[in-house]
């Protein structure tokens, strides 16, 4: 019976006229599509492979430059701008493509692979304001060594963009995340302490690193403590930035002032610390003084927030304390900081880095004008002193800086270095 003439019976017959035969299509179709549906998500369990990293993974922005470097073909883009400081001084102004939220397809060793970015508008991250995202990858197949090679590459990428440059962590809410773009590492004999001062605590801290076995075939926590005290200006937190240039660590900045942080916010920050970094409590007397201080005005050893003292000690040493961890702290005023904070176990080295000596302003000044004779070092050393006993490395390379190009100028205007 031709397909026409089928046709032509059912629209004369009265039950599929009615209605039923139009039921039984409807039906039909429905179940067709539900079998279709049914099929690809078999196919999609059984003969593709999905991997999906939320915004707040660390390895989320590494996918992203890596997205950018493999979809060269994508015409929906996002732009991220960014200030760029060269040595001089000069800030260029840089822009950045990224794939926008959306659908990506990326040719990947010889597969197709799928990117889709999405951005959840009705969530938002409470501490950076930005909206919550995710990206998925998907491929055919059930090999997950595809993933694991873009979760490489791209980590290599993002270690590659970050070589020869330190990166400043600061706490948001209980994650540490990026501060700023990373910075240039700075050179360790850029900063001039006193005669073997720097070797001193660069030696100490590369055997910290290096023998983990000893602390544990020891039964002693692995963990060591740092305090350099000294007045302000005399180059504290510049060591402490060019030392983490030079292990090739990363810094993670902490105010024990912020009125947010808690015992609990604390140790779990201190424990979830990235690997290979030093962590930085600046100016510790600020945060809490001595219980002798305390007597006479109870209010200063309460904290300026919900952070207390005990909650310090036990973050930094106590039984939940983290192991393979280094912690610089720093002040001006050390006879302000309670015994119990600064004793050994919780701080291993305590350093005094006071205001520049001869040697000082010899080795400072031949690295300011490295083509001057030595003998001009000397008698720069010579009248600065005369001038003052007390002068900090702050107000020399300042006096240097005003006569960055005129050795002769900074050595006529000498007196100058004190206003």
């Amino acid at each position: 019976m031709p397909f026409s003439d089928f046709l032509g019976a059912l629209k004369d017959n009265p039950y599929f006229g009615a209605g039923f035969g139009l039921v039984g299509v409807g039906t039909a179709l429905a179940v067709a599509r539900k079998g279709a549906q049914l099929g690809m998500i078999a196919f999609r369990r059984h003969y593709m492979i999905t991997l999906e990293v939320p915004s707040k993974d660390k390895s989320y922005q590494w996918l992203l430059s890596w997205i950018t470097k493999h979809a060269h073909r994508t015409q929906h883009l996002s732009v991220e701008t960014s200030y760029m400081q060269h040595e001089s001084g000069r800030v260029r102004t840089q822009f950045d493509f990224l794939p926008s939220p959306g659908n990506h397809l990326i040719w990947y060793k010889t597969k197709w692979i799928r990117v889709e970015r999405t951005r959840e508008k009705q969530m938002i991250d409470l501490h950076s304001g930005t909206p919550w995202e995710s990206v998925t990858f998907t491929a055919l197949g059930r090999d997950r060594e595809v993933f694991f090679s873009i979760l490489q590459e791209a980590r290599e990428l993002a270690l590659k963009q970050q070589e020869g440059r330190t990166v400043m962590y600061t706490a948001m809410g209980a994650e540490w995340r990026p501060f700023g773009f990373p910075r240039r590492r700075r050179p360790l004999n850029s900063v001039v302490l006193e005669k073997g001062l720097s070797e001193r605590i660069v030696d100490d801290v590369k055997d910290f690193i290096s023998n983990p076995k000893w602390y544990t075939d020891r039964g002693i926590p692995y963990r060591r403590g740092y305090l350099l005290y000294g007045p302000p200006g005399c180059g504290k937190s510049s060591f402490i930035t060019a030392l983490a240039g030079e292990m090739e660590y990363s810094i993670c900045l902490l105010s024990l002032s912020d009125r947010s942080l808690s015992d609990d916010r604390l140790n779990h920050l201190l424990s979830a610390a990235p690997q290979q970094s030093i962590i930085l409590l600046e100016d510790v007397d600020a945060a809490f003084t001595s219980r002798d201080l305390a007597a006479e005005n109870p209010l200063t050893y309460q904290g300026m927030g919900r952070l207390t003292f005990s909650g310090l000690l036990n973050a930094l040493d106590g039984v939940a304390s983290s192991e393979a961890r280094i912690v610089f702290m720093t002040t001006n005023y050390i006879d302000r900081l309670d015994p119990a904070l600064i004793r050994p176990g919780r701080v291993d080295l305590k350093q005094y880095v006071g205001p520049c000596s001869h040697w000082q302003l010899t080795q400072m000044f031949q690295r300011f004008y490295p083509n001057e004779p030595v003998e001009e070092s000397e008698q720069f050393a010579e009248l600065a002193l005369a001038v003052s006993q007390n002068l900090s490395a702050a107000q020399v390379q300042g006096h240097f800086m005003m006569h960055k190009l005129d050795p002769r100028g900074s050595l006529k205007n000498i007196a100058d270095i004190i206003h």
